[in-house]
């Protein structure tokens, strides 16, 4: 009796000390000196300068199954290299930014330009005076034009929301049916809430250009890459210091993960498990279609104001000039976002703002753990705006 139970006594112990040393060994976390989350526009710029300038090794957390974030791109079966997220037309006045994305890609000399559903028939958008000839009769169209140049100067570029307050009635009056027209149903779809409720800022990022150009932008460099987006991207990340994990999510493996630097590109809220509440944002389905022709549109783009929930329509093969007998369209809806679909543009009002600071009082308490990009600054980049935050922030942590 007494052997046997010193047997037990033997084999409880020899259990306990096997769970400790398997115990032991799972909470034994993996050390990587930067860990990075998202592997997008923002967090590949960090990671190429991590481990290109530091000679520090970085691992990139990313919960989808590609690189790239919104600017992803592919080949499809036809060859037109579609754009996944939305059209990305690459425009900077930084020249910094260009000559830093340049190490990486050979750029295809590309200037966007769109076109807009109006009662008229389709106009040139942004608004120039082209657009005031195509949207409005001759005689009102020559004095609206003269009084624009007049006050504001040919080649200059204004805001149809001021414009709609200046005290020159004839202004008002062609302001207003342009807002109709072009900005007032398309802004209530985009943001899902009344015109007049959108930050002014926002109907400001499209301004009416007094120029006949029919160019979307007027920065003085602008282009796409040339073998698209997700090859600049792949191009960026080939560095053996840098490994990237797809299809995993950071709350699934932050347990296990010790770090001197965390950069943090995902959105605050999430980060800290939504302890003061969500962050609104507003998302967008695509919907990608092959149409048998060469062409389905004039233009890349069309705003679709007055359609019933589609926003806008990209024909992809313009972006690079391909060629094909058919064409490949994607269709652009608007909606919340509601945790299921993608986050893609922060809401720029009062209380949001009031929230992320929340958000950003607790990171404060964090060290080494720093948010950057779209979501994690909780503000609209366009994508140099994008590079040149994470730059900077670069610059600022590491020298």
């Amino acid at each position: 009796m007494i052997r046997n139970n010193k047997i037990i006594g033997i084999l409880f112990c020899s259990a306990v000390l096997l769970f400790g040393i398997c115990y032991g060994v799972q909470k034994r976390r993996e050390y990587v000196p930067n860990v990075i989350v998202g592997a997008g526009l923002s967090g590949v710029v960090m990671a190429e300068r991590i481990a290109n300038e530091q000679g520090q090794k970085v691992l990139i957390i990313e919960r989808r199954n590609h690189v790239g974030g919104n600017v992803y791109d592919y080949k499809d079966e036809n060859g037109i290299t579609v754009q996944k997220y939305g059209i990305h037309a690459f425009h900077t006045n930084n020249e910094d930014v260009w000559k830093y994305l340049s190490q990486y890609t050979e750029w295809h000399d590309y200037k966007h330009q769109a076109l807009a559903e109006t009662s008229k028939g389709l106009v040139n958008f942004p608004v120039n005076l082209n657009t005031i000839d195509q949207l409005f009769d001759v005689e009102f169209a020559q004095d609206f034009i003269k009084r624009l140049t007049d006050k504001f100067g040919f080649g200059q570029k204004i805001s149809v929301s001021d414009l709609q307050n200046d005290a020159d009635n004839v202004l008002q009056k062609g302001a207003n049916i342009l807002f109709e027209e072009l900005f007032k149903n398309y802004t209530i779809k985009q943001w899902g809430m009344k015109s007049e409720d959108v930050d002014p800022s926002v109907i400001a990022r499209v301004p009416i250009y007094l120029t006949r150009e029919d160019a979307y932008f007027t920065d003085k460099y602008q282009g796409i890459p040339a073998q698209g987006y997700t090859a600049m991207i792949k191009k960026m990340l080939d560095n053996p210091l840098i490994e990237v994990r797809l299809n995993t999510d950071w709350r699934d493996v932050r347990d296990n993960l010790k770090y001197d630097k965390l950069f943090f590109s995902g959105s605050a809220d999430a980060f800290f498990d939504y302890k003061f509440g969500k962050l609104p944002y507003r998302s967008l389905t695509f919907e990608i279609k092959e149409f048998p022709k060469e062409y389905y549109q004039p233009r890349a783009q069309v705003n679709h104001g007055n359609a019933p929930r589609m926003t806008r329509s990209i024909e992809h093969k313009y972006l690079l000039d391909e060629k094909s007998p058919v064409t490949t369209v994607s269709f652009e809806y608007p909606e919340a976002y509601n945790g299921k679909n993608e986050r893609y543009y922060p809401i720029n009002r009062p209380e949001n703002a009031a929230l992320y600071k929340k958000y950003m009082q607790e990171a404060e308490k964090l060290p080494n753990v720093y948010f950057f990009g779209r979501l994690g600054d909780y503000k609209y980049y366009n994508m140099d705006q994008a590079v040149a935050r994470a730059l900077e922030l670069y610059h600022k942590v590491f020298k």
